[in-house]
């Protein structure tokens, strides 16, 4: 049953959206100008600010490093802030002489806020969504809901003091499950920014709303034999020591080629690591994964020391991570699962190809779709390796937690970092501005579709072909007595204009061509002529005879054309139509024609050859 906070967060979410929703619509008619006039100033202000506020996510969540959180402030105020300053996101965004592309926004951004990278991800959706022209609310961690506010308060100070409407940006003060429910069901929110655990995520999905779900990433990474191991050793401590490792791309496996093994763990210990004792991983597995499997929270975002003391053991104060060797994933390896903690699994490989398949395993044990890692310096290895894997970003001798989100890498700076279907997201992009936009085009005819269809060469005389530009019949067959056979003949333009002019001339006189009744038994073939009359006494007079002299036998000749209209016609009047290899019939006409049994095929001498 909702208590009286419940009741409050769900009524908090309703207020916002609709003001939101209010406010946007007044927004949606500024100017690109004043759009990035307004994101400008946030931007400003959220960097002026990145130390304070990645102080307060510390002191309030216990999680990572301040000094870390305030770089991850840095980067979502100011790299993403670069990298889309001149994106054009107002009227028509790109055109050319076949194509104009128009933006507009979706409306109103709800946007989930974890308590891992709580004022970074708030400062990274605010600014998007504004940036594509939206409204925003924000759906704050409860156990961040502080640190939260505070930067949704600086960034909406900012927006408004540079010209933004009130209630563009909106933060639930009083955060629960039922009232983000309400933020992403309400009918005026747009769609949904989701960063979260996996509940969240399919909540978000199952509200019925275009929705941006991002999933967990259990990255496991391959170090392979050509890699510059004391650069690859360097690089997986950087990112998974990185505020704690509470970034969803921080390593969380190390894959090792079995030729390097000795190598590696070497340069591990000269650069801070410590390996795990059987027992010392015992305690650990009981402190990092709860009896229902879920990874315990106590333990996100700390330092070594804490959580070896946690699990009862101790560490040099000088230790970096801690390193428990693995030979298996899955329930019954709880450690090989994502950790959010400087805490690292070690396998090896004998070959990069079976590594190739462990890292594929560790990915589909709670990490599909999201990112891994190799260290080579074998291009058509790494090529092969990418091949085979289910992962949207495939990290390349750079640590995963800042390649994945475009600090080292070319890939679009994001906070937000989409697993596609294979972690059941809707994109495996790194999200933007772009993705909370609705693209119009206008698109020019380049390829025109009225033209005549191509006609079968091999059924279609040179003649047929004249009929067909000179009365612009779409599409024709010609009729046929031996279905093997194949008009050969070449006319030139005299004898085609010639055929023609003769074709329409033999339409007008149609009427009076000589006819026979039309056969009206099914069963009686069409060629079978009926039994000649019983032999009479000839009558020898000179009015006979004179009709003899006067009408000899004539034989019928072939029409040029047949269209619909004369096999209704013959059909009334119970003629036939005489056609032959040369007689163009329409589609129309040759399916009633045949049914109704009106057409007799006259042989051509030309095209008899059997």
């Amino acid at each position: 049953m909702p208590t009286d906070k419940d009741l409050i967060s769900v009524q908090q979410a309703r207020d916002l959206v609709t003001a939101a929703h209010e406010a946007q619509k007044v927004f949606a008619t500024f100017s690109q100008e004043k759009v990035d006039a307004i994101v400008a100033a946030m931007a400003a202000a959220a960097l002026a600010e990145k130390d304070r506020l990645g102080k307060l996510a510390h002191e309030e969540t216990g999680y990572g490093i301040p000094a870390d959180k305030a770089e991850k402030n840095r980067f979502a105020a100011e790299d993403v802030h670069n990298f889309f300053r001149n994106l054009k996101t107002v009227g028509v965004i790109n055109e050319t002489d076949t194509l104009i592309e128009i933006a507009d926004p979706r409306g109103v951004v709800a946007a989930i806020i974890p308590s891992t990278n709580p004022t970074s991800t708030a400062i990274f959706k605010i600014l998007i969504s504004l940036k594509s022209r939206n409204g925003v609310v924000l759906s704050p961690h409860p156990s961040a809901n502080q640190c939260i506010n505070e930067t949704t308060r600086v960034m909406r100070a900012a927006a408004e003091a540079a010209g933004a409407p009130s209630g563009l940006i909106g933060c639930m003060s009083v955060p629960t499950l039922q009232g983000t429910e309400e933020l992403m069901k309400h009918k005026l929110t747009s769609v949904i920014l989701a960063t979260g655990g996996t509940g969240l995520v399919r909540a978000a999905y199952s509200s019925g709303k275009p929705a941006f779900g991002v999933g967990p990433g259990n990255v496991p990474v391959l170090i392979e034999a050509s890699a510059d191991i004391p650069k690859a050793v360097a690089d997986v401590i950087a990112g998974k020591t990185f505020d704690y490792g509470t970034i969803c791309a921080s390593e969380q496996a190390i894959v090792c080629e079995q030729a390097i093994d000795k190598r590696v763990r070497a340069e591990l210990l000269s650069q801070g690591a410590y390996f795990c004792s059987p027992q010392e991983k015992a305690l650990l597995e009981k402190i990092v994964v709860t009896p229902t499997r879920g990874l315990n929270p106590q333990i996100v975002g700390k330092a070594p020391q804490v959580i070896a003391e946690m699990a009862g053991f101790k560490i040099p104060a000088d230790v970096r991570l801690l390193i428990v060797e693995m030979d298996g994933v899955g329930r019954e390896h709880p450690l090989s699962m994502e950790k959010l903690s400087p805490i690292l699994a070690y396998y090896t490989a004998e070959n990069w190809q079976l590594g190739s398949e462990l890292c594929h395993q560790i990915l589909r044990y709670g990490g599909m779709g999201h990112t891994i890692g190799i260290h080579s310096q074998n291009r058509e290895i790494i090529r092969q390796f990418g091949l085979r894997q289910p992962a949207s970003r495939i990290i390349v001798n750079s640590p995963t937690t800042h390649g994945a989100i475009g600090f080292s890498t070319d890939l679009p700076p994001s906070m937000t970092l989409g697993c596609g279907s294979w972690g059941g997201n809707v994109t495996s992009d790194n999200v933007s501005p772009l993705h909370l936009m609705d693209i119009k085009r206008i698109a020019f005819e380049t390829r025109p579709v009225t033209r005549s269809r191509p006609l079968p060469i091999s059924t279609v005389s040179a003649v047929a072909r004249a009929a067909v530009a000179a009365t612009g019949v779409k599409e024709v067959k010609v009729a046929s007595a031996q279905k093997n056979h194949t008009e050969t003949e070449h006319l030139s333009e005299a004898e085609i204009s010639r055929l023609v002019e003769a074709f329409l001339a033999e339409r007008k006189a149609r009427r009076h061509q000589p006819v026979e009744p039309v056969h009206q038994t099914p069963a009686q073939p069409p060629q079978q002529q009926p039994p000649p009359p019983p032999a009479q006494p000839e009558v020898k007079t000179e009015q006979k005879t004179e009709q003899k002299q006067q009408a000899p036998e004539q034989k019928p000749e072939p029409v040029a054309f047949v269209c619909e209209e004369d096999v209704k016609r013959a059909i009334r009047d119970k003629q036939k139509i005489y056609v032959n290899a040369k007689t163009i019939i329409t589609p129309s006409a040759r399916e009633l024609g045949e049914a109704n049994r009106v057409f007799n095929i006259i042989a051509s001498p030309a095209l008899n050859r059997d």
